[in-house]
């Protein structure tokens, strides 16, 4: 792969060039020396090609730009099941940039099922319900909380034990 800043040949996988440092990642904007940023495009672009990719990093402005793309496609109805997937997908990358398991995500609604479900939402109305339906309400509450502090938290620096630093060029 050639530089298109300054010609110098590169691996074909390459991120950075060899001779001028320069981003060759498509859909990122280098900021700063090493920490490529990806754009909006650029995330919408990765959410679909690693649609089932639940292993490796991403940056928080992966994430982000991804969960403003899905929330803009999610007001179309029935739209929002094309992203889900990948949805699924990017946080759990986003969760594992900080060092946890992708599997995290799935608290809040594992908490919503177990709480609604043994308060008997399906088949009592919230009249009947009480204490239960207050406790699982605030803990659904809290841990999605939870998760967007996580998502918001800035990376490990480095490679961590699911994968290389996406923000450098090379990783600790």
């Amino acid at each position: 792969m050639e530089c298109p800043t300054c010609g110098n040949g590169n691996p074909e996988n390459a991120q950075f060039c060899g001779g001028c440092g320069a981003n060759l990642v498509p859909g990122e904007a280098s900021v700063g020396t090493e920490l490529p940023m990806v754009s909006f495009g650029g995330a919408i672009i990765r959410g679909f090609s690693n649609y089932f990719n639940f292993s490796g990093r991403a940056t928080r402005a992966e994430c982000w730009w991804w969960v403003l793309f899905a929330s803009l496609i999610g007001l179309i109805p029935f739209a929002g099941l094309v992203t889900l997937i990948p949805s699924l997908a990017v946080t759990s990358r986003r969760l594992h940039d900080i060092g946890k398991s992708g599997w995290l995500q799935i608290i809040p609604w594992a908490i919503l099922v177990v709480a609604f479900g043994s308060a008997g939402v399906v088949s009592a109305s919230v009249d009947n319900v009480g204490f239960p339906f207050v406790i699982g309400t605030i803990a659904v509450f809290a841990s999605f909380v939870v998760l967007i502090v996580w998502l918001v938290r800035k990376g490990d620096e480095g490679s961590n034990k699911y994968g290389r630093d996406p923000r450098q060029a090379t990783s600790q």
